[in-house]
Formats: structure tokens, sequence, C-alpha cells
């Protein structure tokens, strides 16, 4: 098995699992929740040291052979799911749950006790099997009842085409079309088709954009730009080096792992919530 990458200090002039990445980028019911940071990276930059070096190693742990996008899927839960980081480490990672209500590129409550961060590129093969195989299970048994929001982040790390679907992905965003579009472009046979601007503008088309023009422009702009860009140093920070990686309430998780170790993940997360949740509860 092939040694995985592990993220290089300058991000953009080293190659990522054998490619160069690119230049640059209270709802009812539950209890209230404090906003996080927007993504940014920790507060206290010693502890995020720690938290790049952690994630990093753990995240690492499944090889390029287990993430790239030409390959079978092992059937094989990686390692990087059986250990969790230290705690205050992994409630550092779960702090990069945005739990905006106004994000375009997430689904779900904002209250959710889980949420699920994926950090993922519209060329990666093992990317569109999780979209196809996977995410519809996880939201018809946890998003549709509330347990789990799901927030995407931009990590195109397979050159200008991958950038070009990201800032695409962003626009249909700007008219609530993002997950439609992101079906569109993650369905069978999509990324074969690639993804120039004719090609981006019939997946707009087909998943319902109503104003292309405006798409358009969207997808050219500095906003998308540096939306993608704050999405994949996000990515590199926490020492993300293959497309799809995952945090799960904060504990990593890399590559389309079967659908059995999402739910597990999942349902471990509620559970450790719920735990935490009746913490200060009077004994019964």
């Amino acid at each position: 098995m092939p040694t995985p990458d592990r993220r290089p200090s300058s991000p953009a002039k080293q190659p990522v699992s054998g490619r160069r990445p690119s230049k640059q980028p209270s709802s009812e019911g539950r209890p209230s929740r404090k906003p996080s940071s927007k993504g940014r990276p920790s507060r206290k930059p010693l502890l995020f040291a720690l938290v790049v070096a952690l994630a990093a190693g753990l995240l690492g742990l499944v090889s390029y052979r287990a993430t790239a996008p030409d390959e079978p899927a092992s059937d094989t839960p990686a390692a990087a799911t059986a250990t969790g980081p230290d705690p205050g480490v992994q409630e550092e990672l779960a702090e990069l749950a945005r739990r905006d209500a106004g994000d375009k590129l997430a689904q779900g409550r904002t209250d959710a006790p889980v949420v699920l961060i994926e950090y993922a590129d519209f060329q990666c093969g093992y990317c569109g099997k999780f979209a196809r195989d996977t995410e519809p299970e996880l939201i018809k048994r946890y998003v549709d009842d509330g347990t789990l929001r799901i927030e995407w982040r931009n990590f195109p790390i397979f050159g200008e085409a991958s950038e070009a679907a990201a800032r695409a992905s962003w626009a249909a965003g700007r008219q609530d079309r993002f997950w439609a579009f992101h079906r569109a472009a993650y369905a069978e046979g999509a990324k074969e088709k690639g993804f120039g601007k004719d090609r981006l503008r019939a997946l707009a088309r087909q998943a319902g954009v109503k104003d292309l023009d405006r798409f358009t422009r969207d997808t050219d702009s500095a906003a998308a730009t540096e939306a993608v860009r704050a999405d994949q140093e996000q990515a590199y920070g926490i020492g993300a080096t293959s497309t799809p990686s995952f945090l799960i309430n904060g504990r990593p998780l890399a590559g389309a792992q079967p659908t059995a170790v999402f739910t597990q993940a999942i349902e471990d997360a509620a559970a450790e919530e719920a735990n935490v949740g009746s913490a200060g509860d009077p004994a019964k």
C-alpha cells in the first residue's frame, strides 16, 4: 500500500495524493448552541498546531489507494474511523462547524446534535460514490429527523476544472440550487463529460438554476474564488490531503467508507451529545 501524502508546508506548490493542488483558493426541541467562528482556525494557535498534527495523522491513515478516484473502494473501514483525537483537539475540530442558517452549502437543522463536514472535489470518483451511495441514506435517516446537519466544503485538488466546478457549485447555491447541482455533478458518468463553461452551464440548467446569466457571473466572481479558497485552506489547515475527507463532530474520517461506518459514527456522536446534554439532569 503506497504511503499517503501529507500536507506540505506550502500546499499550492506541492502534489496532493499524486496530483498538484490548485494554486489558491433556535429551533425547538434541541438545546441552543453557541455559534462557531464561521469555520475560521482555532483561536489558540498552539493548540491548533496540535490539531493540525493529529488530524493530519488520522486523515493520512487512509492511503491514496483508498481514496484515489480511479480505484475501487475498500470494503474495510479505515483505521481512522476507529480512533478519535484527544478530546480537546476534537472540540477544536468540532468548532469548524459553521451552523449558519444562511449557509447555502449545508442542509439540516443548525442545532442538530451531529454535524458532518465533507471536504470534497467534484472530479473525485470516491466523492461521487459517497454522494450517490451513502449520502442519500444519511439524509433520509438522520437529516430528516433533525439528528444530522451536513456542511459541504469545496476542496478542489485536481486542477483548474475542479476549481471551476467548485465555483459553479457556489454560484448555484446563490440561487438555492447547490444540492441539486451537487447531485447533477456527481451523477454516474457526469465527471467524464468534464467541467468546461458550457458543461457547467448545462449542469446548472439541469439543477434548476433559473438565472443562468447570473450563474455565469457568480461563477466568475471574486466572491466565488474567495469562498472556495477559504474552504480549501480550512481543509489543508486540518491536515486533509485527499478527498473525500470528513469531520463528524470533530472526529476525522477519510475515504468513501461503507455506509455502516458513517451510521455508526453518527450514532456514536449523537449518543455522546445526549450524554453531555443530560449530565446536569437530576438523577431519577
